[in-house]
């Protein structure tokens, strides 16, 4: 996606060969027109495949998860990564390790907003080493559900994210493939649409 590209360069950073920070459109403060477009161009690629809801993690993927729900007109479900007083009955959980944030966090999700037999795409901002989107997908199948696909907002193709997601039978539509971060350079896989 062109347009996710150009935002990437003119004002991502790369702070280290492993560390992009896009929290100037993404996951601080968030551009609601580039939103508007992800969750039109995942809505495009995923409109064939029948999906009944949509499952992300909070609280980066909300965003461009909301905003797919919307042009799908379907609904979406974050799984939280702190349980609350009102969410605590009926769960299926995963343990999810963060690169970024060196830690580990339980996820959760209620099985009222997931059910047997549903059609799920998961979206999430980033896919480096595939813990985060692999736990999605196992809190969605724990539900019963079947994952269609997985949508990524920005993928580092230097890690294994893809190539765990792939091993698992899972469709990946990556909207921006980073080839390489070097301090000040941002390379892409391929130039896309």
């Amino acid at each position: 996606m062109k347009q996710l590209q150009d935002k990437i360069r003119d004002e991502g950073q790369a702070l280290s060969e492993h560390v992009l920070k896009v929290d100037a459109f993404l996951n601080h403060q968030v551009d609601p027109m580039l939103m508007q477009a992800i969750g039109r161009e995942f809505a495009d690629r995923f409109r064939d495949a029948r999906i009944d809801r949509i499952v992300t993690l909070e609280s980066s993927g909300i965003a461009p998860a909301m905003m797919t729900a919307l042009e799908l007109g379907i609904p979406f479900v974050f799984a939280r990564k702190r349980k609350s007083l009102t969410l605590q009955d009926d769960l299926v959980e995963a343990d999810v390790y963060s690169f970024t944030k060196q830690e580990t966090n339980r996820i959760s999700l209620s099985r009222r907003f997931v059910n047997p037999g549903d059609r799920v795409l998961v979206i999430d901002d980033f896919l480096a080493n595939g813990e985060a989107a692999l736990g999605l997908t196992q809190l969605v199948e724990s539900a019963g559900a079947t994952v269609i696909g997985v949508g990524i907002v920005i993928e580092k193709s230097f890690q294994p994210g893809r190539e765990k997601l792939i091993a698992q039978g899972y469709r990946v539509e990556s909207l921006a493939r980073i080839e390489k971060l070097e301090a000040g350079a941002i390379s892409f896989v391929e130039a896309v649409r």
